[in-house]
């Protein structure tokens, strides 16, 4: 036999291996794939070699397990490619209706009895869905893993609070500082899920009763993670380069995570607070997201610094250097705090001796912010008097005991605190001065300060004019 003859032959084995390898994935795919088998009959040609897939979830390589599934072909099953199986079967209709233990059957059972039992690997198969949604979630595979991770961190925190359980010197059973920080290991995994993945875990864990305080830091390390690694918020050299799709994000992240705040206090950092509410205002977020954000800050506006209520103005050019407007929403928001916690008390303002209730305290700490806020404000030549009066009359008249250095006069009972005045021994009126009479002096002082600030104003005006002089004069002299 020629080479020619062998070379024919060979042709025809293929040919007959090739006809015989279509056969035989005719008959594996129809028998354990329904669409497959509805495809094959609904079409008017017996002799069928081509069937078109639109939509295949997961793409080629999904379809090519699945294929290797018909033949029989071993593979492994992982958190990384589960997602696209049960997606993939679904679509297939590889179900036990058609084939018992199907795909669907085999990757399902993955999913309950492996990947839900542990919480990195309900992350990488959420990391999957992000782009086999609605899919993923008509199935419940973003669900099951969602509720899989609330509940292994609720149930381990559980367990570390019993395990840190202490009496202390007085007898009592109280929980070490220490449990507050072990169980927290997930907020590291987590951290890499998309914003809707990432919002949905938050609130699971906010349902099954996940610690504020661990919420909270999960929140700001999600945060800097994904807004401190984008130079258009952050780098203000490259505002003409700002990528609107990443703008965007930006915006969505800050305004979902300010809607994942939890109500206690003191769950995350005031500075914290800050950046989000700078980053609020830089990336023009809703209104709702940051008047609920000033409304947080304002509960705890004794905690902050000069450096946080710094807030640089983003408008356009010509105003002020600090946005003042927002400064003086967060006082307002803090003084009416301030007034529903005095209304609680019940006319503390005239008990005995007692020591200062702690709304007097952050009275007094947010009284001296808000002076040396006014004196880093004060040399703006864009900042009108009116506003600047306004940030310096938010407060009452009763927290500004700072004001006396202000005072021309001098003697003893000048240099009071004016909490003094406010406090009266032993739960009685005092026969100097009555509160009706304390109340109009505190006016009148009141008025005396915003004078005094005028006058400090105009000053501050003819200093500056003076410098403009001295600068001209300077010039002309070649000095």
């Amino acid at each position: 036999m020629d080479r020619s003859t062998d070379k024919h032959h060979l042709q025809q084995q293929q040919l007959s291996l090739a006809k015989n390898g279509r056969q035989r994935y005719n008959e594996c795919s129809t028998l354990i794939s329904g669409r497959i088998r509805r495809l094959v009959a609904e079409h008017r040609d017996s002799d069928i070699s081509r069937v078109e897939l639109l939509n295949l979830p997961g793409g080629a390589e999904c379809f090519e397990l699945a294929a290797k599934f018909c033949y029989g072909i071993n593979f492994e099953i992982t958190s990384t490619n589960v997602a696209q199986l049960c997606c993939v079967s679904d679509y297939l209709e590889m179900t036990d209706d058609f084939s018992k233990d199907n795909l669907g059957s085999r990757a399902e059972e993955y999913l309950d009895c492996i990947v839900c039992k542990n919480l990195e690997m309900c992350v990488e198969v959420l990391q999957q869905c992000e782009n086999l949604i609605p899919l993923a979630d008509e199935l419940k595979i973003v669900t099951r893993c969602i509720d899989a991770i609330a509940s292994k961190t609720c149930a381990e925190q559980i367990a570390s609070s019993f395990s840190r359980l202490e009496y202390s010197s007085s007898g009592r059973l109280h929980m070490s500082r220490q449990a507050k920080c072990d169980g927290d290991w997930w907020i590291e995994d987590i951290s890499v899920l998309r914003i809707d993945m990432y919002q949905r875990v938050i609130t699971a864990m906010k349902c099954r009763g996940v610690r504020p305080e661990s919420i909270g830091a999960s929140l700001v390390n999600y945060a800097e993670k994904e807004l401190t690694k984008k130079s258009s918020l952050w780098n203000q050299s490259n505002q003409n380069k700002i990528d609107s799709n990443s703008t965007l994000h930006e915006k969505l992240v800050v305004e979902t995570i300010i809607s994942l705040l939890p109500v206690e206090k003191l769950v995350v950092p005031v500075n914290f607070l800050f950046g989000l509410l700078r980053s609020a205002v830089m990336l023009d977020c809703a209104i709702s997201s940051r008047l609920d954000l000033e409304r947080r800050i304002g509960s705890q506006l004794d905690l902050s610094t000069l450096d946080d209520i710094l807030i640089p103005s983003f408008k356009h050019s010509g105003d002020t250097l600090f946005d003042v407007d927002t400064v003086h929403r967060l006082l307002v928001n803090f003084c009416q705090q301030e007034d529903s916690d005095d209304d609680l008390e019940d006319g503390s303002l005239f008990e005995s001796d007692s020591p200062r209730s702690p709304s007097q305290s952050s009275l007094v700490k947010v009284s001296k912010l808000v002076d040396n806020y006014l004196a880093e404000i004060a040399p703006d030549a864009n900042l009108k008097l009116s506003k600047f009066l306004v940030i310096a009359e938010t407060l009452p008249a009763h927290a500004r005991t700072l004001r006396n250095s202000l005072s021309t006069t001098s003697g003893e009972d000048d240099i009071k605190p004016m909490h003094a005045s406010w406090r009266i021994s032993s739960g009685a009126l005092s026969a100097a001065m009555s509160p009706r009479d304390n109340y109009a002096s505190l006016r009148r002082e009141n008025r005396e300060l915003k004078l005094e600030l005028a006058r400090l104003r105009m000053r501050l005006n003819d200093l500056e004019r003076e410098h403009v002089c001295m600068k001209r004069d300077m010039a002309k002299s070649g000095s």
